[in-house]
């Protein structure tokens, strides 16, 4: 769902369903991916690839306002669909309580685990990025994969730091359309690169991301597919099936 220039969640820098942005007070920041259909669909243990056996879990903040405004998606972000998911309020107590939770799962998990950032939201500061290469250095058993519009500036330059130190661990794709070329690695949209690997997930040539693990495993730019065009196509498909 792509908002009109008018909207104000663009100029306030927010999402459009705000009373689902909740304090962490009490909460579980790390959720298994058998609570998200593309990440596991009932699952939530990866099944392929180098990080297999890995439980997956996920982090959700908030659009819009951990992210920058020239994001590829700032009018058409997947979030303005997702109107019930909890995004967890950004800041110092977030923090503290992430670095508990990631402890924990690391004592729980000594053979290794997952981490896919961000379902919603982005990394909001310099801060923010270090604390994953802390803890990267600290729990070898974690691992972390996602995508950022943080392309520019500081941010950006963190996560490339981060990417270099930890680049088994740490798979963070930058939002652009660009083909790989060495150094950074990509997730683009459709249609805007030459080369490059259509989600498989999203071309139903695996069930879900615990299938796949390409975006943990190459280089290789990553092709997605618009959201309300893929959601459109599959309830066309759905509804062709069901009409035998």
């Amino acid at each position: 769902m792509k908002l009109k220039p008018s909207h104000p969640a663009l100029h306030e820098a927010r999402t459009i369903h705000p009373k689902y942005v909740v304090p962490v007070e009490g909460k579980v920041i790390l959720k298994p991916a058998n609570t998200n259909d593309k990440l596991g669909k009932g699952s939530y243990v990866i099944r392929k690839g180098a990080w297999r056996g890995f439980p997956l879990f996920s982090v959700t903040l908030q659009e819009r306002a951990t992210c920058p405004p020239d994001c590829m998606r700032w009018a058409e972000c997947y979030g303005n669909g997702m109107a019930y998911a909890h995004r967890f309020e950004h800041g110092p107590e977030f923090e503290a309580q992430l670095l508990r939770e990631i402890e924990a799962t690391a004592r729980l998990y000594p053979h290794g685990f997952a981490v896919r950032l961000h379902i919603l939201g982005d990394f909001y500061s310099v801060e923010y990025v270090r604390q994953w290469g802390d803890m990267l250095a600290k729990f070898p058993n974690l691992h972390v994969y996602g995508y950022t519009a943080r392309h520019d500036g500081s941010i950006g330059a963190a996560i490339r730091f981060v990417r270099l130190r930890f680049k088994d661990r740490f798979w963070i794709r930058f939002s652009r359309n660009h083909e790989y070329a060495g150094g950074d690695i990509y997730a683009a949209d459709k249609g805007k690169v030459a080369k490059g690997i259509h989600c498989p997930e999203q071309t139903g040539k695996t069930q879900s991301c615990l299938d796949c693990g390409l975006c943990w495993a190459i280089e290789t730019t990553i092709i997605f597919q618009d959201h309300d065009e893929l959601n459109k196509q599959r309830k066309l498909k759905a509804n062709e099936n069901s009409n035998g």
